[in-house]
């Protein structure tokens, strides 16, 4: 293949592939989630150190993704992402064979550090090869691909550690990286970098980011992409206690909740990719987080009025998730729009690892904050949707 996409063919798998190294990072986390009991037990340990090993992967992403940004620009897409996926692989296979839980949560910050490569490159892959005003609607496909993962992931992980034992799960996360390793080497086109390797020194990179973050409205964008994603973390850290802990449902009634949640994300992310045909993609990005706000209003209104009950609670989240189907693909669109070849994975890692800390730090929040009621997640999504709505509206205002 090209520099460009040729036929429909090439162009179907190439947003496959992109939407599958995006997932990747989704499905090193969820895949092994029903497994920390098993952990714990096998390498004499308790729940809560093997949950560090989560914390050092959170690590590994944001810092990550900073490593790899003036790299990609540097070396071109393809080469970093099969340097990343070999790591990953290598990674994989020793936590599988981690003797203590120290490894496991080493070489979980390893894995991190190899899979991060990929939602940075295919980022920046559809900023050099779809035309500008077809980006949110790639990046809304991308999300298709990418929601299949919280979906079936917990799922895919818990028959695998009820079945042949937790090891596994990462024997299986190193098959995917094959495949996903012969994807790049066969569908991936060959990009350039600049080729300018003076940028890789930490001062140059730093000079690199400074100026990524001095054009206009990437800083704005920036932190509305946060806000959207620490809303999306707020639920997930917030869903198990409220779900299981408060409302006592069962793990397999929570995961068609988390299933419910993950597929109103991807329909919003199709219905956006078909709006962004008809109006721009301002509009769709403003009435959304709009209506996203709405939603998370009426939720503490819906709480302050009836009894918490599961259906009460999943309706409203339902159609939070569904409005992030909206922003999180528009608002990459958005921030990566202004950036050409010498700089998409630049801007890419710092829109990617500012946004994980963002994550992160809610997700911090919402375990410090939890009370035994609803009032963390009634709290967080609202919070975090009047965030972006008020940034948005400034920006909007400015513009005027």
């Amino acid at each position: 293949m090209s520099s460009r996409i040729s036929t429909g063919a090439d162009r179907r798998l190439l947003i496959l592939l992109l939407g599958a190294l995006t997932a990747i990072g989704p499905l090193t986390i969820d895949t092994y989630l029903p497994a920390f009991t098993a952990i714990a037990a096998d390498l004499q340990t308790d729940v809560a150190t093997v949950g560090l090993s989560m914390s050092s992967y959170f690590i590994g992403i944001a810092v990550g993704q900073l490593v790899y940004g003036p790299v990609l620009d540097v070396m071109g897409r393809k080469q970093p992402l099969i340097f990343g996926l070999l790591l990953f692989g290598v990674a994989a296979l020793g936590c599988a064979l981690s003797w203590n839980v120290h490894w496991l949560i080493g070489l979980r910050l390893v894995l991190a550090l190899g899979a991060c490569v990929g939602m940075v490159a295919a980022r920046a892959v559809v900023r050099d090869l779809f035309p500008l005003n077809e980006t949110a609607r790639i990046f809304s496909l991308l999300m298709l691909v990418m929601g299949v993962a919280p979906i079936v992931a917990p799922t895919l992980g818990g028959i695998i550690v009820a079945t042949v034992g937790w090891r596994y799960i990462f024997v299986m996360l190193a098959v995917v990286d094959v495949l996903l390793l012969t994807g790049v080497w066969w569908i991936l086109p060959a990009i350039a970098g600049h080729g300018r390797r003076e940028v890789l020194y930490p001062h140059r990179a730093l000079h690199e980011y400074r100026a990524v973050m001095a054009t206009p409205g990437f800083v704005v964008g920036m932190l509305v992409g946060s806000f959207h994603v620490a809303g999306l973390f707020t639920y997930l850290t917030a869903s198990p206690l409220v779900f299981m802990d408060l409302l006592g449902m069962s793990g397999f009634r929570y995961g068609l909740a988390m299933g419910c949640s993950a597929l109103a994300l991807v329909i919003g992310s199709q219905v956006n990719a078909r709006l962004l045909k008809r109006f721009s993609l301002n509009n769709v990005l403003w009435c959304s987080n709009v209506l996203q706000l709405l939603a998370s209003a009426l939720f503490v209104v819906g709480l302050a009025l009836v009894p918490v009950s599961f259906w009460l609670v999943l309706a409203f989240v339902v159609l939070y998730m569904f409005c992030l189907g909206f922003l999180l693909p528009d608002v990459t669109a958005l921030i990566m729009a202004p950036f050409g070849r010498e700089k998409a994975g630049s801007a890419s890692a710092l829109l990617g690892s500012f946004q994980m800390v963002a994550g992160a730090l809610a997700a911090a929040m919402v375990s410090w904050a939890y009370d035994g009621t609803v009032a963390v997640m009634a709290v967080g999504l609202p919070v975090c949707a009047a965030g972006s709505v008020v940034l948005l509206w400034r920006e909007r205002l400015r513009r005027r």
